[in-house]
């Protein structure tokens, strides 16, 4: 001031030069908050970014192991019912096999009876044939006789020339007939038509019996066929849904390591996002504050630079 009172310059050099050093140090500071900011600002729309994609692939990793999970759920209870199905039609198939069995002894059994019945019939009516009907009477078919027997009957027929040859007497003529033994004929043929109703019935019993063992049979045989091409169904079914079965049952495992990956991932994006926040969330709350007390700063401290560039206190 003495200097400037008597008339020379004041000296502003170290002044200015601190002026300059602090508007330089403003103006750093600012270019600093400048690049913090635009960093924070990257990297929390990246790290956000990488949060919702890694949550969008943990909600796709659970879904697929809602979905796998039911699907494992479902295919147990579907291999379930087909082996139950498999079970049931075999016990289907072994009492089908019992009852046919029986149905058909009982068809040889009444076959057998009903046939030796006719048998009977018939022999019954043939004999009475040989009495009241002799026209429609069938003698038995002769048999082939043996050694001893053929001898026998040459004996027998030797025998009865000599009695011719003695001049045996001849036999009785038939008795004449009575009317007693008419009405015996008319009693024979009532019973010999019964018998022809009762053989006609038996025998369309057997053919029906034969029919009825005949279906009977062919539905056995087509419920066989049937049974066996759905017990081999169901048998690959069953091989298929199990093939199924395991490969979910991989995919279900896989799934549940990415989802913990995943998570473990998230864990770590949201431990850095929160480290971001810590670091960023002061200076961008305050930035603009910032900037505008440091362009306040500076605007002073060039006007200050002004008046002291300009300054003349000669008098």
């Amino acid at each position: 001031m003495e200097t400037a009172l008597r008339g020379g310059k004041v000296g502003f050099e170290k002044i200015i030069a601190l002026i300059d050093k602090l508007t330089k140090g403003l103006e750093e500071d600012q270019r600093t908050d400048d690049d913090k900011k635009a960093y924070c600002e990257e990297e929390f729309d990246k790290t956000e970014d990488t949060k919702k994609a890694l949550q969008n692939t943990a909600s796709d990793l659970q879904t697929a192991i809602d979905d796998a999970s039911e699907s494992i759920m479902n295919l147990k209870t579907e291999i379930e019912a087909l082996d139950d199905g498999i079970r049931a039609l075999d016990k289907e198939v072994a009492q089908a096999t019992t009852n046919r069995q029986e149905e058909h002894e009982e068809f040889v059994s009444s076959s057998a009876a009903n046939k030796a019945t006719v048998d009977i019939l018939k022999m019954a009516k043939n004999r009475m044939n040989k009495f009241y009907n002799p026209s429609q009477y069938e003698p038995p078919a002769k048999r082939q006789l043996g050694e001893n027997e053929q001898i026998q009957s040459n004996m027998g027929y030797s025998f009865m020339q000599l009695s011719t040859r003695r001049g045996d007497a001849a036999p009785p003529p038939p008795p004449e007939a009575n009317l007693a033994y008419a009405t015996k004929g008319e009693e024979s043929s009532g019973v010999i038509q019964m018998l022809d109703n009762i053989i006609n019935e038996v025998e369309t019993d057997v053919k029906t019996s034969e029919v009825e063992e005949k279906d009977a049979q062919g539905d056995y045989e087509k419920f066989m066929e049937d049974a066996a091409n759905k017990r081999a169904e169901d048998s690959k079914a069953i091989t298929d849904k199990q093939a199924s079965l395991g490969d979910t049952e991989e995919e279900l495992v896989t799934t549940k390591e990415s989802l913990g990956n995943t998570n473990n991932k998230l864990m770590e994006t949201e431990k850095y996002l929160g480290g971001l926040h810590a670091e960023c969330d002061w200076l961008i709350k305050y930035f603009d504050t910032r900037k505008e007390a440091r362009t306040g700063e500076l605007d002073a401290l060039d006007k200050a630079k002004a008046v002291l560039n300009g300054a003349d206190y000669s008098f």
